[in-house]
């Protein structure tokens, strides 16, 4: 059920015809009397078209006309709306395509994604010792980012498959990496971010001993003796990450400019960078300085547990960022990020559970995972943040964790009434259906990743025998939520999952989408209708993000950031979500991607070799000779993850362990 091509006219949509829009003088929405109703006032008319508005219960429109300010002008039948055309106002025939808001991404990591694009990838494989050895060997004459091989030069591989040393049971330890014929530090770096595999060489350089205490929120593994094995949990892992250097410069910002552009191939318009430190900030500047800004950026600034302990120096810190970076175009600074658990996959279990985990055989143990931000400390932060206007944005993956934020949002609430910084809990894996009712009651937002919610590996055989049955239904809780009044808002989590709206988008209802290997996760308890899925990648999201007011629907006065898609969403058969393309993307009137022109193929081109590298094969078919590649973090909405992409076992994001140190993934 695709449209039929646009066709030719679509040329008149490229930057060039649009490239005006900014700069002329603001003309006024058609729904006010006197000069806000002037024919000929839009500057774009896309008529026979199926034009969702986002309003609830609102049917389909037939037109929409875009302002000269770049906002939405008129939307209804098209006899009306191409009233609004003007001898110089482009008019497209859209031939019955879908045009709907484009997509908000409420939690994702796109500089982050630029950054791991330029990286070594070892695409979520799993390997035996001897093959994954093999693999590294043939990658030893890399060059680090300043030039340097052996005996200095940083070997770095992301996408690393913590569980999948094969056999099972194979714990890495830095003397496996010792049989490389090699000098160099090397590291192995989890995709979700919070666990990193290096050699003694890469200890060394970074200063951990016996007798290094694990830092606040970080573990270091080690062997009976206190030695340590090579294996960094969560903030663990920065005492090494921060040796290794990073892209800089040109050669960044271009590949942050390649990710930005596949995003708007996909349809995003608009991202909560939900990590952000003053290195993130200053890439932003760069690239809006030099106009490679093509989407709405919102930025969460990750809070240290330090920091978080410490309230007034944190909001010392956030406002010295606000003032500093805040004037950037397209860039809000005005919300601050805590990490309150981490995963909760077996063998790790460092989310924080109300009830214990189980041993796998049904017996509870005295094991709730890790809290890492102490809860009253946390709700003291949360009331200082909400009192000067800042907006929480917390990990939470356990119920523990869950509650945690709630508490602390609900000691703000009471300490300085309602604000509306609308706080949020993003992830949310499991919550105790206790606080289910809370959300709404709070004000909170809940953002949510549900490409996660399907049965594979992940959420089967390294949770089912640790959470049980009982827990094990209530896993990412989206209709249960809904149903108790929440906002939903929807998020990619990019890179550590593949960018892939439109699976995203279909998993949220059916809880299946094209990453699950074992079928549906309860689809009939928390999977979403059609509807609510799109809206909390859209106005949901907007919410969160608080631009409601100016994106998120297709009304008269909101930014023209729209999409037109190649088939109805609201009609096709579910499974056929994740293959929609968009044809077409603007962010407040002006055109970000078409997928007709020489560069919106190119943009298309490049996603569909990217996805070719991200592939995961089954555990049975890798290769000891397969080799690794750059890039390969991001597929394309055509694309899904592979078997053993990662989905999020917690944030995959750029942190830093100082102010003013350049962020790694």
């Amino acid at each position: 059920m695709t449209s039929p091509d646009i066709g030719r006219r679509r040329l008149l949509f490229t930057t060039g015809a649009l490239g005006a829009l900014g700069a002329t003088a603001a003309i006024p929405s058609s729904g006010a009397p006197g000069p806000r109703r002037k024919w000929g006032a839009a500057a774009l008319v896309v008529h026979n078209a199926r034009v969702l508005t986002g309003e609830p219960g609102a049917p389909p429109r037939e037109a929409i006309a875009v302002g000269r300010d770049g906002n939405v002008l008129a939307t209804g039948p098209s006899a009306v709306v191409r009233r609004h055309a003007g001898r110089d106002t482009e008019v497209v025939d859209a031939a019955g395509a879908t045009v709907m808001s484009g997509i908000v991404d409420g939690h994702a990591h796109p500089v982050g994604a630029a950054v791991r694009s330029l990286k070594l990838s070892l695409e979520h494989r799993s390997f035996t010792v001897d093959e994954l050895l093999d693999t590294l060997r043939g990658h030893l004459t890399e060059k680090d980012e300043r030039g340097g091989g052996e005996p200095d030069g940083w070997l770095e591989f992301v996408d690393w498959n913590p569980v999948g040393l094969l056999p099972a049971g194979t714990v890495p330890h830095h003397r496996l990496l010792a049989a490389l014929p090699t000098r160099r530090p090397v590291a192995l770096l989890g995709a979700d971010g919070h666990v990193a595999w290096v050699n003694q060489r890469a200890l060394d350089l970074a200063g951990i001993t016996r007798g290094t205490p694990d830092p606040p929120g970080g573990t270091i593994v080690r062997d009976p003796d206190g030695s340590p094995t090579g294996l960094l949990k969560d903030d663990a892992l920065y005492a090494v990450t921060r040796q290794i250097p990073g892209p800089e410069g040109d050669r960044l910002h271009t590949a942050c400019a390649r990710m930005f552009a596949r995003a708007a191939a996909q349809g995003v318009t608009s991202f909560l960078d939900a990590a952000c430190t003053d290195w993130e900030l200053g890439v932003y500047a760069a690239l809006a300085s030099s106009g490679r800004l093509p989407q709405r950026i919102a930025t969460a600034l990750r809070l240290d547990p330090e920091e978080v302990a410490d309230p007034p120096e944190a909001l010392s810190w956030l406002r010295d960022a606000r003032k500093e970076f805040g004037d950037i175009p397209k860039v809000s600074v005005r919300t601050a990020k805590v990490f309150l658990d981490g995963v909760i996959e077996h063998p790790t279990q460092s989310a924080a559970l109300i009830d214990p985990y189980l041993d796998g055989d049904g017996r509870l143990t005295g094991r709730r995972g890790d809290l890492f931000a102490d809860a009253a400390a946390f709700g003291r932060l949360a009331v200082l943040l909400d009192r000067h206007g800042f907006q929480l944005h917390a990990h939470a993956i356990g119920d523990r964790a869950v509650r945690t934020a709630l508490d602390g949002y609900e000691r703000a609430l009471r300490a300085n009434g309602p604000r509306g910084n609308r706080h949020t809990v993003a992830h949310l894996q499991l919550v105790h259906p206790d606080d289910l009712p809370r959300f709404a009651r709070l004000g909170v937002v809940a953002c949510m990743q549900l490409q996660w919610a399907v049965r594979n590996a992940w959420t089967v055989d390294a949770l089912l025998p640790y959470l049980g049955e009982r827990r094990h239904r209530l896993l990412y809780p989206a209709r249960s939520l809904e149903r108790h009044g929440a906002v939903l808002a929807g998020g990619s989590d990019w890179p550590v999952d593949p960018l892939a709206v439109w699976n995203q988008i279909r998993t949220a209802v059916d809880r299946e989408g094209t990453a699950a290997e074992q079928g549906a996760l309860h689809p009939g308890l928390e999977g979403l209708a059609r509807a609510a899925a799109l809206r909390m990648h859209t106005e949901g999201a907007a919410r969160q993000l608080r631009i409601d007011h100016r994106v998120g629907r297709l009304t008269p006065g909101r930014a023209a950031d729209l999409i037109v898609l190649d088939r109805d969403v609201t009609r096709i058969p579910v499974r056929e979500i994740g293959d929609t393309q968009v044809r077409l993307t603007l962010v407040g009137g002006r055109t970000v991607f078409d997928a007709e022109t020489e560069e919106g193929k190119a943009v298309r081109a490049d996603s569909v070799l990217s996805s070719l590298g991200s592939s995961a094969p089954p555990v049975s078919s890798a290769s000891p000779a397969s080799p690794v590649s750059a890039a390969s973090a991001v597929s394309p909405a055509s694309a899904g993850p592979g078997p053993y992409a990662d989905r999020h076992r917690a944030c995959g994001c750029p942190r830093t362990a100082g102010r003013g140190t350049t962020a790694r993934l």
